[in-house]
């Protein structure tokens, strides 16, 4: 860890960069030690609300200055405007990190569930990496945009139908929704070893019926964001694919506005507040 007041070295003024949802981790244990900040075993600090090694509380995004260690800073190529960054930073390496680490590519079949601000990018990282996407949304009203994205094919999840059909198919879904999902029917999609991952975050538990893993020996993973070393390699995986979120920018006087949209689902696809609009 630098100490206050040391050179940096990794960056220099005018040098285009942004930080992710983390900006602090113990750097000695086995998971840190392996590039697995986000995993810290000692607890990461969280980019908002969370408690700092010093006992600060991180002020996070809404915050018109941020001073971060040089070692959770990332490089943003002139690629990538700013407005689209600030999403690849989170939605981006969320869906990135899961893809990567279950080898998503070609040969693979890949089922995206949800196409909100997460399952979006979850669609086109999967397609620039080679996979066969399919998108299984609870209707087929973007059917269009995942089209679009990549997705190779679109269901709704609301008809009994897309189970029946899917069934065996699948070598990863990744599902993005932050809502309960029928878990059985969802795992009877996945084809021999294959997994299914959740990266958003439903309020209440998930049940899972373990008869429904033993078929084709299915597997059950949670994923969360991606080390430092990973976000960057998604920042560049992204920039030399033309990859970037769909996003709205608004002003600090609409947030209230933007959340109920949220609510709504009224939102392709994510929100960017324009900092300028807080000073």
């Amino acid at each position: 860890m630098a100490e206050i007041g040391a050179e940096v070295t990794r960056h220099a003024v005018g040098d285009r960069v942004g930080v992710g949802c983390m900006v602090n981790s113990c750097r000695e244990c086995e998971n840190c030690r392996a590039g697995q900040e986000q995993y810290c075993l000692n607890g990461n600090t969280g980019t908002y609300t969370s408690v700092d090694r010093d006992g600060t509380i991180t002020q996070g995004g809404y915050s018109t200055h941020i001073v971060v260690d040089e070692d959770f800073v990332l490089r943003v190529s002139e690629a990538i405007p700013y407005e689209k960054a600030a999403p690849l930073l989170c939605a981006g390496i969320t869906t990135y990190s899961p893809l990567a680490h279950w080898n998503a590519g070609p040969g693979k079949k890949v089922a995206v569930v949800g196409m909100g601000g997460l399952g979006h990018m979850a669609v086109k990282i999967a397609a620039a990496m080679g996979a066969e996407v399919t998108v299984l949304s609870q209707t087929l009203s973007k059917k269009d945009d995942g089209l679009a994205f990549g997705g190779g094919d679109y269901h709704a999840t609301s008809d009994p139908a897309t189970f029946e059909a899917l069934r065996n198919t699948f070598d990863l879904i990744i599902n993005t929704v932050s809502a309960p999902i029928d878990m059985a029917a969802h795992l009877g999609l996945l084809r021999l070893d294959g997994t299914l991952v959740s990266v958003g975050a439903p309020p209440e538990p998930l049940p899972v019926p373990v008869f429904a893993l033993f078929g084709n020996r299915r597997s059950f993973a949670g994923s969360g964001i991606g080390g430092i070393a990973e976000t960057q390699e998604m920042l560049d995986f992204c920039a030399e694919r033309g990859i970037a979120p769909e996003v709205e920018v608004i002003g600090a006087d609409q947030v209230n506005e933007a959340y109920e949209r949220v609510l709504r689902s009224d939102v392709r696809y994510r929100f960017v507040i324009d900092i300028d609009t807080l000073r």
